[in-house]
């Protein structure tokens, strides 16, 4: 996770006697700290509670229905699903870091920080692929591109697909493995990635571009190209499907927005920290400050799209709501099958109750 630097570095990029111990001296950031102690539980309780709900619900629906024809968007969706709870287990942890610090351990720092990387990675990729079969099951004359795309993206390969996502995601995620590490400032323990002195800042801008590669500038790029494609093929349907036209068009556009209105501000702030890091474009330190508090508001910001994936990609589908219905069906069938069942078994053993009782115990209004 991508936690305030508590203090600005003042110094020239080319010192190479600086250490974290020495930010004692250059910019006290309690007041930033406060902040983050009291906003982000709050927000991460909000998303922890409504991402649990939609995408448990997603889940279940899918493995309800294993047994029906699954689409790759199916698959897709139930992939994004966990990351999106592996993404959301790893929210207590920094809520905790964020009011009492970090009191876990360096293992826990080191996985915790690795899960967080990787299932944020993930649930980006995933809507690419979304996005990209989308694309494909909406032509319906094929072109050159549609058909390269349909040879690698089949029902037969969409495990392979997924498992690319995965490990993918899970090399970017390999850094905040290695080099996260819990350090004491201001009598405070902090977890955070601590790479090497003569890799710091190379290394740590290089990730940070990769980041915002493949977790929002390449899947929206996908998104646009494939999602504009499938606006071309629903603007060729009949006009008696105008109406459901209009529906798909705006559930699409939607998707768009929801996306570049969440992820935009965050990587937005992320390249900005990038550059000063690498070029010290921050030199005072209330901006400084400013620029940690807009990190916090806007990394808050990009975690509610998990909360949102299960509205936008699986409630708005109709073969999802139908198969919710399905289930919901299934689950009251079962729960009223049970109901009667108890029902005749208490009237069994009471009629049998009855039957065996002497006669001569009976009064006209009770029994003894």
């Amino acid at each position: 996770m991508d936690l305030d630097v508590d203090y600005l570095d003042y110094h020239d990029n080319g010192t190479s006697n600086f250490s974290y111990e020495d930010y004692h001296t250059l910019c006290e950031k309690a007041d930033v700290r406060s902040f983050a102690g009291v906003f982000l539980p709050v927000v991460y309780s909000v998303c922890l509670a409504l991402g649990l709900a939609g995408n448990t619900v997603v889940l279940a629906v899918y493995i309800h229905h294993k047994r029906q024809r699954r689409t790759m968007t199916d698959t897709f969706l139930a992939h994004m699903a966990v990351a999106d709870l592996l993404l959301l287990v790893t929210l207590p942890f920094w809520a905790a870091d964020a009011t009492l610090g970090w009191e876990m351990g360096l293992p826990l720092c080191k996985l915790v920080s690795a899960c967080y990387t990787v299932n944020f990675t993930c649930c980006m990729l995933l809507l690419a692929c979304v996005s990209l079969d989308r694309y494909l099951a909406s032509a319906a004359t094929p072109g050159w591109i549609q058909r390269g795309l349909s040879r690698v993206i089949t029902r037969a390969n969409c495990w392979k697909v997924c498992l690319a996502v995965w490990a993918a995601a899970g090399l970017l995620g390999l850094p905040d493995l290695l080099f996260s590490t819990v350090i004491e400032i201001s009598e405070r323990r902090v977890c955070l990635s601590l790479y090497p002195h003569s890799l710091a800042r190379e290394a740590k801008a290089c990730l940070e571009v990769v980041e915002v590669l493949l977790g929002f500038l390449g899947p929206l790029l996908v998104m646009v190209c494939c999602y504009a494609g499938v606006v071309r093929a629903l603007r060729r349907l009949p006009v008696e499907s105008s109406g459901r036209r209009r529906r798909a068009i705006r559930v699409l556009v939607v998707v768009v927005l929801v996306f570049v209105a969440t992820q935009m501000p965050y990587n937005t702030v992320k390249i900005w920290r990038t550059m000063d890091s690498v070029y010290t474009l921050v030199t005072h330190c209330e901006t400084s400050k400013v620029v940690d508090r807009a990190a916090q508001l806007t990394e808050s910001l990009a975690l509610t799209h998990c909360c949102l994936n299960p509205i936008l990609y699986a409630l708005l589908g109709t073969s999802f709501r139908r198969h919710v219905l399905k289930a919901a069906k299934a689950f009251g069938d079962r729960r009223r099958r049970r109901r009667s069942e108890e029902e005749r078994d208490g009237q069994a053993v009471e009629m049998s109750f009855n039957n065996s009782r002497p006669a001569s115990q009976e009064t006209g209004s009770f029994t003894i």
